[in-house]
């Protein structure tokens, strides 16, 4: 018997197809690094754009559900759709008239999850005794640390936050793709 570890193959169904085009893999995760990287100095912009196209969605949503709501009059739900479609019209309406202020009122939601979420796992990490615990408190700590940092410098850090984390994700979901293609050139042949 092996003395080293066991870890899960990538030999799993498709495989195959990705050893052989592991470049096409890398070079889409190329691709998302640059976009990421473009998006995080243009976040400004980014958060603009993201809260524009949120709010032409949530208007787009309210007119299909007015359309619903007076296609089906007598159905018994008339009301229901109709006033989902008001409540979708008007979100949509307000975000679209002032996305900066929309932008800083959902930054200061995500300071406000960063900042409870670091202190509940900060809490349990410290009251649960279990294996790798130090894990949850090094996540909480960091939550805790970035929520305070977002809302130090709220309402300013509103205005390029969501841009800062799309990039963020975007050049994360790159890198992780640039290593998979690594790792997919390197199985062994099928």
């Amino acid at each position: 018997m092996s003395a080293e570890p066991e870890f899960i193959s990538l030999h799993l169904v498709g495989t195959g197809d990705l050893q052989r085009q592991w470049r096409r893999v890398q070079w889409l995760g190329v691709v998302l690094v640059v976009l990421g990287i473009v998006a995080t100095s243009a976040a400004p912009f980014l958060t603009l754009a993201t809260m524009y196209l949120l709010g032409g969605l949530l208007i787009a949503v309210g007119f299909l559900q007015g359309l619903q709501a007076l296609t089906f009059r007598r159905w018994g739900g008339f009301f229901v759709d109709l006033l989902a479609s008001i409540l979708y019209l008007a979100l949509g309406f307000l975000i679209i008239v002032n996305p900066g202020a929309t932008a800083e009122a959902l930054t200061l939601l995500i300071a406000l999850y960063l900042i409870c979420g670091g202190l509940f796992r900060i809490v349990i990490g410290s009251m649960i005794r279990f294996h790798n615990a130090v894990w949850l408190l090094l996540h909480g700590a960091v939550n805790l640390i970035l929520g305070v940092l977002i809302w130090k410098q709220w309402p300013a850090s509103g205005h390029v936050l969501i841009g800062m984390f799309l990039g963020i994700d975007l050049i994360f979901n790159g890198w992780s793709l640039i290593m998979l293609g690594w790792a997919a050139k390197k199985l062994p042949p099928a």
